[in-house]
């Protein structure tokens, strides 16, 4: 694939053109967190913005959801009740993100039923995603952890076979 072809965040770095392990792509950074090359503090700055920008977009469509709530008098308890919804489900959404970001889950089916419980606190993700940007990308801690294990993991397997293995000394046997 040509310098040309490739399509933004998805730059090649020098590892990953060597061979071995490749970096494993992180949404709207490609492999650019790599070696932090192809604008990837623009990328970060432009992830936070966007990222808030939906949150608060989002708290304004919630908003209009809770007036119409208001509108249709069906009492303080229910009003209540879905204002603490959202809170608690924003809040465990947060924490789950935040936690996704530096460990793989080590239960998927937990993950799965949770992921409804995410979807509607989905201003906690995206407020993870905006907090998170300030230090890195998102995720990048988990897959440098990742990648450089695997790296070294590779170097010491290819360093472990060098030379010519017919080349060896044989053992003696008794």
């Amino acid at each position: 694939m040509s310098d040309e072809e490739q399509t933004p965040g998805t730059e090649q770095t020098p590892s990953a053109t060597a061979g071995g392990p490749q970096p494993e792509e992180i949404r709207f950074f490609g492999t650019t967190w790599v070696d932090h090359t192809g604008h990837y503090a623009l990328r970060r700055v432009g992830v936070a913005v966007g990222s808030l920008a939906a949150a608060v977009a989002a708290c304004f469509v919630l908003r209009f959801a809770y007036e119409g709530l208001e509108i249709a008098d069906i009492g303080g308890f229910v009003n209540m009740l879905v204002v603490v919804m959202f809170a608690v489900c924003s809040a465990i959404a947060f924490r789950k993100t935040w936690e996704g970001f530096t460990r793989r889950p080590t239960d998927p089916r937990r993950e799965e039923s949770l992921r409804s419980l995410k979807a509607i606190g989905f201003i906690g993700s995206l407020l993870a995603y905006f907090f998170r940007c300030f230090t890195e990308a998102p995720g990048e801690q988990l897959r440098r952890t990742e990648y450089e294990t695997s790296r070294a993991q590779y170097e010491k397997r290819r360093n472990a076979r060098t030379g010519n293995p017919a080349a060896r000394k044989k053992p003696k046997r008794k």
